[in-house]
């Protein structure tokens, strides 16, 4: 008797071991189905369900929409993006009374050591001032605020304003800016 009793209780944990293995087969499976990963759950949408954080940059407000998500999350590939291959940068020197431009490759440099140094970037796009333009180039004159956090003891914080000469080559495609000005006096 105690044979069949020790084979009755090996049975049962065969079945008991192989439920679990076909519960787990199956859970995979739907996984596999649904074509999600569990672990790397997709972005959601604004928590008020109005807008992602990036946009295609079909609009002028999407351009400044991921200028503004490239500085708060240091995403220089963003930030390349929204750069035209010709872009020139451009801002008063009002020590030496001049002028001063660099191009794209520079303006990359420099924004990718500001990411890489600062703590955190606070960027605050106000109301433009100016606008002028077509749906291929466009000219917007807008005002910001720009804090940039090295450690709590060395913030800066920057009010300014900034001219941006946009172009795009179809109203399909996204726009890029091709001239920076800065307006600000710093």
């Amino acid at each position: 008797m105690n044979i069949s009793v020790q084979s009755s209780l090996d049975c049962g944990v065969q079945r008991s071991e192989r439920s679990f293995v076909h519960v787990l087969v199956l859970v995979l499976v739907l996984v596999l189905l649904s074509a999600c990963n569990p672990f790397a759950p997709a972005l959601e949408d604004d928590p008020a369900g109005n807008v992602s954080l990036i946009t295609d940059q079909k609009t002028v407000e999407g351009l400044f929409q991921n200028f503004r998500y490239a500085y708060t999350f240091k995403d220089t590939t963003i930030y390349g993006g929204m750069l035209a291959h010709d872009f020139v940068f451009t801002y008063r020197d009002y020590d030496r009374k001049i002028d001063e431009s660099w191009g794209r490759d520079e303006e990359m440099r420099i924004t990718w050591h500001l990411f890489q140094n600062a703590g955190s970037l606070n960027l605050v796009w106000n109301n433009i001032v100016g606008f002028s333009g077509d749906s291929l180039r466009s000219s917007v004159t807008r005002s910001f605020n720009l804090t940039v956090t090295f450690n709590p003891s060395d913030v800066i914080r920057v009010d300014g304003r900034v001219s941006l000469d946009l172009r795009r080559g179809t109203a399909e495609e996204p726009w890029k800016i091709t001239q920076w000005r800065d307006e600000s006096n710093y």
